[in-house]
């Protein structure tokens, strides 16, 4: 052995999002792909919501979902494999804000950890605002603390679930 501790499974949640090439498709594909990762197992999904973009760019509607994970790498690592992930499905790298989307991954949740840096916020900086985030997050964890903000049931409590539709399971 080479003496090096191996790091502890730690949860993390995943938001995914797609409005184009057959938004669902690609919910399935990127999900595919997180069960790949290294060092990282892919525990559940949630049902899958339809849900209104936001922002001033006239779309389609999104198809959400959030993955659960358990994971050894540190939330640095994992960003990176979600940003590998997400042009090895076809994002571009250059797109418009607000704009649609092949596929987006966004790192909601890391275990314990809290930081506010310039391209990785944890928890995630929309999480309490986004009822295509919560709702999907309180079907796989309720009772899940979310670091510095509280319980997910009661950060969806406060938001109304207009424009969002569940679809069902994956």
């Amino acid at each position: 052995m080479n003496g090096r501790a191996v790091p502890p499974w730690q949860p993390a949640y995943i938001g995914l999002g797609s409005n184009l090439h057959d938004p669902r498709e690609q919910i399935r594909r990127a999900c595919a792909g997180l069960a790949a990762l290294p060092s990282t197992r892919l525990v559940r999904v949630s049902p899958l919501y339809r849900s209104k973009p936001m922002g001033p760019v006239r779309q389609p509607d999104f198809v959400n979902a959030v993955a659960g994970v358990l994971t050894r790498l540190d939330p640095r690592a994992l960003l990176g494999e979600l940003l590998a992930l997400e042009r090895a499905l076809g994002r571009p790298a250059q797109r418009e804000r607000w704009g649609p989307r092949v596929i987006d991954l966004d790192l909601l949740v890391h275990g314990r950890e809290r930081r506010e840096e310039p391209d990785l916020t944890l928890p995630h900086a929309g999480i309490v605002e986004r009822n295509f985030v919560l709702y999907p997050l309180a079907d796989l964890a309720p009772e899940l603390d979310v670091p510095g903000l509280g319980r997910v049931a009661e950060l969806r409590g406060r938001l109304v679930p207009a424009g969002l539709e569940r679809l069902g399971e994956l």
